[in-house]
């Protein structure tokens, strides 16, 4: 089966894309669209996210770090939906100029920080707290597989996922080109994780928290449909040993469900302003 021939023009023109799915919010502009102030809480730390896998790896790590002790790590989440557009709200587009979630706006210090890209969150919030990176050897390794992530995220969302799942049309060239990566990638770790208990070696890090709400999903067969059964991830038995473990720690289950709009409502937490908040969700 081949693809339809596509000749592209000598300019390209956004008008002429019907956009898909997406065609509501994507266009080939940065920069607000509309004013509207975010929301604030009470805590040093403001999370402005969705529980896409990207959003989830700085729950997870506020999680982590409350679950570790440390008090400080208190934080308000706010919900940005981005099918809708909040993305692209003032308020947002000054946290993030990229208008992508997750988004933080540390008030800790003396003078208020933002901090976008998910990488660069949990990195902050490690150095921060002196948690989940260690200062040996083995950081390096840690940095190694947590910058591994950032590179590989748009391999799997933005380009299998979307040729897979959202886009209007099948191909077979884009699903199997990105399946062939995915794939590679999957072995990667598999490959790691048949060494190391950890990506970043004995011991859990954000290079895990960054990686696991990528990977596990596809473990548990709860992303793009039926994406499991067709790229065989059960071959992968390291990552699965792996993926599981971390899906048992208390911290990941609690930060799996804050921001998520989907699903049952026992699994939603929309907004997360205190521990409480968990109380009566299925986690």
């Amino acid at each position: 089966m081949s693809d339809t021939a596509y000749t592209p023009p000598e300019v390209w023109d956004p008008e002429t894309v019907s956009g898909g799915k997406f065609a509501n919010i994507n266009r080939p502009t940065a920069g607000a669209r509309e004013e509207k102030a975010l929301p604030t809480g009470e805590h040093d730390f403001q999370l402005y996210s969705l529980a896409t896998p990207n959003g989830v790896k700085v729950t997870v790590m506020f999680e982590e770090l409350l679950e570790a002790g440390y008090s400080d790590a208190e934080y308000d989440a706010f919900t940005i939906n981005i099918g809708d557009g909040e993305q692209f709200g003032s308020g947002f587009v000054d946290l993030n100029p990229n208008s992508k979630i997750p988004a933080l706006l540390d008030r800790s210090g003396p003078e208020p920080v933002r901090v976008f890209e998910s990488g660069a969150i949990l990195l902050h919030l490690a150095e921060k707290f002196g948690a989940f990176l260690p200062t040996d050897h083995t950081r390096a390794e840690v940095l190694s597989w947590l910058f591994w992530q950032m590179g590989s995220g748009p391999n799997i969302g933005g380009g299998f996922g979307h040729f897979y799942n959202y886009a209007p049309e099948k191909y077979e060239y884009p699903i199997n080109r990105y399946a062939m990566e995915v794939k590679r990638l999957f072995d990667v770790a598999d490959q790691r994780l048949a060494k190391s208990e950890y990506l970043g070696g004995a011991e859990y890090s954000i290079a895990d928290i960054a990686t696991w709400p990528w990977l596990a999903p596809f473990v548990k067969g709860v992303i793009y449909g039926e994406a499991r059964k067709f790229l065989s991830i059960d071959e992968y038995e390291h990552v699965a040993r792996w993926a599981n473990q971390i899906g048992e720690r208390p911290a990941a289950k609690r930060g799996r469900i804050v921001n998520r709009t989907w699903g049952d409502e026992d699994t939603q937490l929309r907004e997360r302003h205190s521990a409480a908040d968990f109380e009566g969700k299925k986690l």
